[in-house]
């Protein structure tokens, strides 16, 4: 056995290719010899991500996939070829008539769930806490009840793409209150959705307590909250606070509620570019109270759309504290913003910059240290201390200068997040549909509903690998290992080698720098990193970027010295492309084109480069 650069050893060809030569890997092997030309051992760690399927299921799923009729298959699909699918939940005919609590709960359907229930409680403590992919649907929750008390504590807490659907929560409720608490505390990717939530409801009351708190990506839905409802008052507390690039939207919310009660305290307080969207808020309201109070304090770069805000509402106030007072500015739009409205009183009190008001309604608006700037020049603010360490992680960059043995640095959380996959074989993926303009067909396949989770995941994926190239990028999305060997030799030549960190070890510590190995000498050189994007199957950002330099280094405990991990580090040398807000000048000071940035190579990703 021979020894690779990622540090495993090499996957023995001959072992593959004598148990069947038809399967996937024997022939992504085949391939690999076909068009890489050196004598380097293949690398154990790109072998491993390759499709399991053995050859007579991989040649029936072929032929079912260009017969565009994998979704009548899709579980089996997805268990035989490791992709990520959520399982399919259908509707529920169970009744509960009693109290119930529940702990540690996955994947559950909770249809008629508390129905015309008189008083009682229901209490979900420590649901689904730190699974993988929990998917659980409340439909007709407590619809019709009397009094009837939910809690949810330590809901989903640690999870890695959550995906909850709350439907008619609530609706024709009267009294009792709902109540989510530490709801989804630092979750990766989550996926939220409260359709028709207290939708007519008299005088229940909801409230959301560090709600999302700490979340990474993800987004949240409410459509049709609290329409129609009756002195209905809703509060949000710490809602998405110190989150990263959240996005929420408020669809139809308190649409023609009468003496609504809504606070929104320190929502998207100290986040990574929030993006927040309330359409049709407050429509038709009669004497509706809303407070926003320190909202988005603090933020980075976030954008928020009022659309028919409080549009035809009688009476009723609006009073918002610290609005928008981001750290670096963002981006507010309020469109048709209290039209029609009669005797709604509005303020604004140190509201922030870069707004737009539209078709603004002005009678009774009150505008109290508004800081709009009109210089049109961008002032971009440094943030510092714990500030900077929620918006960008300490060690995610570093300057080149750092690389050198004996240096002590902080080690960035390079942990993979992202749900365990593996590649589908050409030979399938080649027969998928993967474009916008065939979306339709994507959620077919994969049993994506309108507005789910699993829309969303395909969409932003395509968004990503659509757009167009940055400056000098060149770019391609691979599904299959045989794409991500055509794209990394079109761009560097058939004598190339993929590396990696070789661990985890040292994540999130202080580390010592070993010894260091410039690849290529040193030179500046190109590479084809790639980057894993969240998706049914394994799915692979791959680019190329002019004017890099890439290093090894060995990792060594910072206190003992010794040995736990080989790190792979790539420096981009020209940034001038970057945005100023971008985190590694937030993180290192300067700007684009003044500085080179460097960082690792996290867990299961990977760049390629020339052999030595």
């Amino acid at each position: 056995m021979q020894v690779n650069y990622l540090g495993g050893t090499e996957i023995s060809d001959s072992i593959d290719m004598k148990q069947n030569p038809f399967t996937p890997k024997a022939h992504l092997i085949r391939y690999w010899d076909k068009e890489i030309r050196n004598n380097l051992p293949k690398s154990p760690f790109l072998l491993s991500k390759a499709s399991p399927l053995n050859a007579v299921d991989s040649a029936s799923f072929a032929k079912l996939a260009a017969q565009n009729a994998l979704s009548s298959v899709l579980p089996s699909f997805c268990s035989s070829a490791k992709l990520f699918c959520f399982p399919d939940l259908s509707n529920s005919l169970e009744k509960h008539d009693t109290d119930s609590n529940f702990a540690r709960y996955l994947n559950k359907n909770f249809t008629n769930y508390g129905t015309s229930r008189v008083g009682g409680a229901d209490s979900f403590k420590n649901y689904s806490d730190g699974d993988n992919l929990p998917v659980d649907s409340f439909r007709r929750y407590s619809r019709d009840a009397v009094g009837h008390q939910d809690k949810f504590s330590n809901y989903a807490p640690g999870s890695n793409v959550a995906d909850q659907s709350f439907n008619t929560y609530g609706a024709s409720a009267s009294g009792g209150a709902g109540s989510f608490k530490n709801y989804n505390e630092e979750v990766n990717v989550p996926h939220l959705r409260f359709t028709s939530y207290a939708s007519e409801g008299n005088g229940r009351a909801h409230s959301f307590t560090a709600y999302a708190e700490k979340t990474n990506s993800g987004s949240e839905e409410f459509a049709n909250y609290g329409k129609n409802a009756n002195g209905a008052p809703n509060a949000f507390t710490g809602y998405g606070k110190e989150t990263n690039v959240i996005g929420s939207g408020f669809s139809n919310y308190g649409e023609g509620a009468n003496g609504a009660n809504d606070s929104f305290t320190s929502y998207g307080e100290d986040g990574n570019v929030p993006n927040n969207r309330f359409n049709n808020y407050g429509a038709g309201g009669n004497a509706a109270v809303e407070s926003f109070s320190n909202y988005r304090d603090q933020a980075n770069v976030g954008d928020d759309s009022f659309q028919s805000y409080g549009k035809d509402s009688k009476s009723g106030k609006v009073n918002f504290a610290n609005y928008g007072n981001s750290f670096n500015e963002g981006t507010d739009v309020f469109k048709g913003y209290g039209e029609a409205a009669r005797g709604q009183t509005v303020g604004f009190k140190m509201y922030g910059v870069n707004n737009t008001f539209k078709d603004y309604a002005k009678n009774g608006v009150t505008f109290a240290k508004y800081n709009n700037d009109s210089s049109g020049v961008q002032k971009i603010k440094k943030p510092s201390g714990s500030l900077l360490n929620r918006w960008v992680e300490p060690g995610k960059f570093f300057r080149e200068s750092v690389l050198k043995k004996g240096s002590v640095m902080a080690m960035p959380d390079i942990q993979d997040k992202m749900p365990k996959r593996s590649f589908l074989p050409r030979t399938i993926v080649s027969k998928l549909p993967f474009s916008s303009s065939k979306i339709k067909d994507m959620k077919e396949i994969f049993h994506a509903g309108d507005n789910s989770s699993m829309e969303s995941i395909i969409k932003e994926a395509l968004g990503d690998c659509e757009r167009a190239p940055s400056a000098g990028e060149t770019k391609r999305c691979v599904g299959s290992v045989e794409d991500m060997i055509d794209f990394a030799t079109s761009i560097l030549g058939r004598n190339v080698v993929v590396r990696t960190t070789e661990n985890v070890n040292g994540s999130k510590k202080k580390i010592m720098i070993g010894s260091v190995k410039g690849i290529n000498g040193g030179k500046v050189t190109k590479s084809v990193s790639c980057h894993q994007s969240l998706f049914p199957y394994l799915l692979y950002y791959c680019h190329s970027v002019p004017k890099v330099r890439v290093y090894e280094a060995d990792v060594l405990d910072a206190n003992t010295k010794a040995k736990i991990n080989h790190g792979v580090a790539i420096c981009h040398l020209d940034t001038s492309a970057w945005s100023p807000t971008h985190g590694a000048f937030l993180a290192l000071g300067s700007g684009p084109g003044k500085i080179e940035v460097c960082h690792w190579i996290f867990e299961n990703d990977m760049t390629w480069t020339t052999a030595d």
